[in-house]
């Protein structure tokens, strides 16, 4: 959420941000606001004014009695209710003007960093860096469930019996090869130096409304029916919530977080859910990184986290890319993001496996986080990333690591999550 003064001053710069996110359609919301704006200052001039009136005729009402004069006091009395009716409808006004501006404000987006190349979506991103060498085999890499029960290790069948499609069951070597996935991410983050951590899995609204926008809201969250509690769709959400309205002491920071937990969401929209495979569904886990820090810090944060995903998967002999996020496919509260693709050598491409962002002040101003600097305070920065999200990771590493004999290669750094096992092998 922008900070109302910016608006006010730099209604332009905010304008120019808007187009170029392609969102036009929110261009009047910048002027609604300012009118608003100026209403509603208006308003608390008047009832700052009549607060002040009405001490000042108070007092007199005082000295009136003690003079005797007490139909002169009964008219100020008068005068005192008179201006009391109108503060108070000046209140009511003000607190209706207050939420008015604060729906809109959640609605306009965020200022992106001016680094963000300017694109409409997701196909005008731009490559940053490749790590690794993309490796095509010779022999022909299956689809990742046909690999997976060659292990018979997934049952889609019964899964979308229990509970629809978007949903699977894992088992024997693919089940304890996700859970190593996740235990060695836990500890290659804490060997870097982030504190592990194990958030509620379900948010109340104000946290909701807090870590995202109300289009992701609505095409990610599940709501638990007749109470205000929400499905999570990353521990991102839970995590930055648990900083709600707290004054931070500066030396504290920064806080550097990895968390664990299971994701649900609804994917509503243009990608559908997949009924063969396991990289879009509604249920998965995964392993977060989290960072609350000084606003001048962040962009350092930015480098650093990315850098921790690419450096993981480079780990498990996964070639991987950085992709810079064009202006119309950040989310609205994002400043700049970058997504981590992996090595597809089945599909001779890269794919999403990771999605590092930098929210500025836009969560901490929602969620009312703040830093204390010797009594000066002001908006924390908070970013997060993936470390790793094993469905897809499995995806990538079984199709990287496969060889022409149907094993899998278990790289040196996940063997100890393996009992030491070198490599799987088929069971058909």
């Amino acid at each position: 959420m922008i900070d109302i003064k910016f608006l006010r001053e730099n209604p332009e710069v905010v304008k120019q941000n808007i187009r170029n996110k392609f969102q036009d359609s929110k261009l009047p919301l910048v002027d609604e606001v300012i009118r608003l704006d100026s209403e509603n200052r208006a308003i608390i001039q008047e009832a700052d004014q009549l607060r002040s009136n009405r001490n000042r005729l108070s007092k007199e009402i005082g000295v009136l009695m003690g003079k005797g004069q007490k139909e002169e006091a009964e008219k100020v009395k008068a005068e005192v209710a008179n201006q009391s009716n109108r503060l108070a409808e000046c209140e009511k006004l003000e607190e209706e003007l207050a939420g008015k501006i604060r729906d809109i404000m959640l609605i306009i987006p965020n200022i992106i960093d001016p680094s963000v190349p300017i694109g409409k979506d997701d196909s005008e991103n731009v490559e940053i860096e490749r790590f690794g060498e993309p490796v095509v085999p010779d022999f022909e890499i299956p689809y990742h469930t046909d690999i997976m029960e060659r292990f018979c290790g997934i049952d889609l069948d019964s899964a979308r019996r229990v509970a629809g499609n978007g949903f699977y069951y894992l088992m024997g070597d693919i089940a304890r090869l996700h859970s190593a996935m996740t235990a060695y991410a836990r500890d290659f983050m804490i060997n870097r130096g982030f504190t592990y951590v194990i958030p509620p899995f379900m948010i109340r609204s104000d946290v909701v409304t807090g870590v995202m926008s109300f289009a992701e809201m609505d095409a990610m969250m599940y709501k638990i029916e007749g109470e205000d509690l929400y499905l999570i769709g990353t521990s991102e959400h839970s995590m930055i919530g648990k900083f709600i309205d707290q004054i931070i002491p500066e030396a504290e920071l920064p806080y550097t977080l990895t968390s664990y937990s299971p994701c649900f969401r609804k994917e509503k929209g243009a990608h559908g859910i997949e009924e063969r495979g396991v990289y879009r569904i509604h249920q998965f886990e995964k392993q977060e990184m989290i960072v609350i820090c000084k606003p001048e810090d962040s962009m350092t944060w930015y480098n650093k986290l990315w850098q921790n995903t690419v450096d993981f998967f480079r780990t498990l002999d996964i070639p991987v890319r950085t992709l810079e996020c064009c202006s119309g496919d950040l989310a609205d509260l994002k400043v700049k993001s970058c997504d981590v693709e992996a090595w597809s050598p089945r599909q001779k491409k890269y794919f999403e496996v990771g999605s590092c962002s930098n929210l500025g002040d836009a969560q901490a101003r929602r969620l009312k986080i703040r830093i204390n600097d010797n009594g000066k305070k002001y908006f924390a920065h908070t970013l997060n990333n993936t470390v790793v999200a094993p469905p897809r990771m499995l995806i990538a590493f079984l199709e990287n690591n496969l060889q022409e004999d149907g094993t899998v290669t278990i790289p040196v750094a996940l063997r100890p999550y393996m009992g030491g096992i070198e490599k799987l092998i088929p069971k058909k």
